[in-house]
C-alpha cells in the first residue's frame, strides 16, 4: 500500500489530485473550527454527554458537533438522502428507469439527492436548533431559523467539497470527507490515554491489550470487507456469421458484507434517538425511564442493536441485489451456473447463497457494534473506541488504495506491475 502511494506521488497528475484533496481536508478542518454565532459552547459541552446520538455525530463531523461549527451536521443529511433514493430507484418505477438510462439517468438521480440534501438538512438543523434551543443565547424564531440556514448551509458546501473531491481530486469525496473526520479526531484520543496512564487511571497493559484487539478488529474488518462468494457462471458458444462468440468461464462476486456500514447507521439512529430525545425532559419520570431502558451500556440496548443490525442487513441486502435479475441477465446472453437449468432453479440458488453470506456479514456487524461496549466495560478505559467508525475508516482506505493502484496500473507502472 505505501509503495503504491509513493509510486503515485512520482507521477504528475496524481501527485496534484493528491494535494488537491490535502487542500480540501485542510479547507474542511478550518471550517470544524468556524462556530454558529449565538451559541452557548459550554451548554452544548453539557448536553454531549448526554446524548448517546449527539456523540456519534460529533466522531462522524471530527470534533465540529462539539465546537458547534458551521460543519456541525457533517455530511449526515447527504448519507441519509442517498440512501432514500437508493431505497426508493427500487421502489419507484421512474427513478428505476432513471436508473437504467446510463450515465444521463445517474445525473438526474445525484440532481435529485442534492435536492433531498438540502431538505432533509435543513429539517434536521430545525430539530437540532430546537432542541438545543437551552444552548442559544437567543431563543427567538428568527435565531433558530438562522442558525438552521447556518448549519445547512455548511453542510451544502461539504457536499460541494465532496464532489469537488471525486471530479478534481482522488475520487470517493463524500467518503473521505467521513474519513478525515473521523481520523482527525485520533490524535485527541491518543494524549487522553497518555494523560489517563500518567496519572495512573489506567494500567498500561490495558492499553496494550486494547491496542492488540484493536488491530485484530482492524485485520478482521478487512477480512470481511474483501471476501466474497464466487458463483461460477459458463457461457455456451455462439456462431454469428463467421464469428464465435461466448465459450468462457466468469464468475459472479457476492460481497460478505455487501450492506457496508448502512445497517450499522440504521441500528445506531433508531435507537439512540429516543435515549437522546428523552434526554431533553430530564424532569419527567417517563424521559427517565426511557434512558435508563436506552442506555448503550445496558445488556437490553446491545441485544437490540445487534438484532436491529441484522434485520436491516438482510433489508438492504434484499433490496440492492435481486437474484432474478442476475439469473435472467445470464440466461439472456447466453450463460448458466453449472449443474443449474437457467432461470427459476439459478434465481433460486443464488439467492440460497445470498442468505447464506449475508447471515455471515450480520453477525460480523453485529459484533463489531457491540465489541465497544464490552471493551469498555471489561478494560475501563474511558476511551470512545466505535465499531462503526474503524468500519468506516478501513473500508475508505481500501477503496481509496484501490483506485490509486487502479490508476498506476492504467498508466502502466512498472515497479508496480512487477
Amino acid at each position: 500500500m505505501l509503495q503504491a502511494l509513493r509510486s503515485a506521488l512520482k507521477i504528475g497528475d496524481l501527485r496534484q489530485k493528491i494535494v488537491f484533496t490535502l487542500m480540501m481536508f485542510l479547507v474542511f478542518r478550518i471550517g470544524a473550527h468556524i462556530p454558529v454565532p449565538g451559541i452557548n459552547l459550554d451548554v452544548i459541552a453539557d448536553i454531549m454527554g448526554e446524548g448517546q446520538l449527539l456523540g456519534f455525530f460529533d466522531v462522524i463531523s471530527g470534533g465540529a458537533f462539539r465546537n458547534f461549527s458551521i460543519f456541525a451536521m457533517s455530511i449526515t443529511p447527504y448519507i441519509n438522502a442517498s440512501i432514500i433514493m437508493q431505497l426508493l430507484t427500487v421502489v419507484v418505477p421512474f427513478l428505476e428507469r432513471l436508473a437504467k438510462e446510463g450515465a444521463e439517468g445517474r445525473k438526474k438521480i445525484v440532481e435529485y439527492t442534492r435536492y433531498l440534501t438540502v431538505i432533509l438538512g435543513f429539517i434536521q438543523a430545525i430539530g437540532i436548533s430546537f432542541g438545543l434551543r437551552s444552548a442559544l443565547v437567543d431563543t427567538s424564531f428568527g435565531s433558530i431559523v438562522l442558525i438552521a440556514l447556518t448549519l445547512t448551509a455548511g453542510t451544502a458546501f461539504l457536499m460541494w467539497l465532496g464532489e469537488m473531491i471525486t471530479e478534481k481530486g482522488i475520487g470517493n469525496g463524500i467518503s473521505l470527507i467521513i474519513f478525515a473526520g473521523i481520523v482527525s479526531s485520533l490524535p485527541a484520543g491518543l494524549a487522553s490515554i497518555y494523560a489517563y496512564v500518567k496519572a495512573g487511571t489506567t494500567n498500561i497493559l490495558v492499553v496494550i491489550l486494547f491496542a492488540i484487539i484493536a488491530l485484530v478488529v482492524i485485520v478482521g474488518i478487512v477480512a470481511i470487507q474483501e471476501g466474497q462468494r464466487r458463483i461460477p457462471v459458463q457461457y455456451a458458444k455462439r456462431v454469428v456469421g463467421r464469428k464465435v462468440y461466448g465459450g468462457q468461464s466468469t464468475h459472479i462476486p457476492i460481497k460478505v458484507n455487501s450492506a457496508g456500514v448502512i445497517p450499522v447507521i440504521f441500528a445506531m439512529s433508531i435507537l439512540m434517538f429516543p435515549g437522546t430525545i428523552a434526554s431533553w425532559f430530564p424532569d419527567n419520570s417517563f424521559a427517565v425511564w426511557i434512558t435508563n431502558v436506552f442506555n448503550f451500556q445496558s445488556f437490553f440496548y446491545n441485544l437490540l442493536y445487534a438484532l436491529f443490525i441484522i434485520f436491516f442487513t438482510y433489508f438492504y441486502s434484499a433490496i440492492t441485489f435481486n437474484p432474478m435479475d442476475v439469473a435472467d441477465n445470464i440466461k439472456k446472453y447466453g450463460g448458466f451456473i453449472p449443474g443449474l437449468r437457467p432461470g427459476r432453479p439459478t434465481s433460486e440458488y443464488i439467492a440460497k447463497v445470498m442468505n447464506r453470506i449475508t447471515l455471515v456479514g450480520a453477525f460480523f456487524l453485529a459484533a463489531i457494534a457491540v465489541l465497544p461496549t464490552i471493551l469498555i466495560s471489561t478494560t475501563q478505559l474511558p476511551v470512545y473506541f466505535g465499531g462503526t467508525a474503524l468500519l468506516i475508516v478501513v473500508g475508505v482506505a481500501l477503496e481509496t488504495m484501490k483506485q490509486l493502484e487502479a490508476s498506476l496500473l492504467m498508466r502502466h507502472y512498472e515497479g508496480f506491475m512487477k
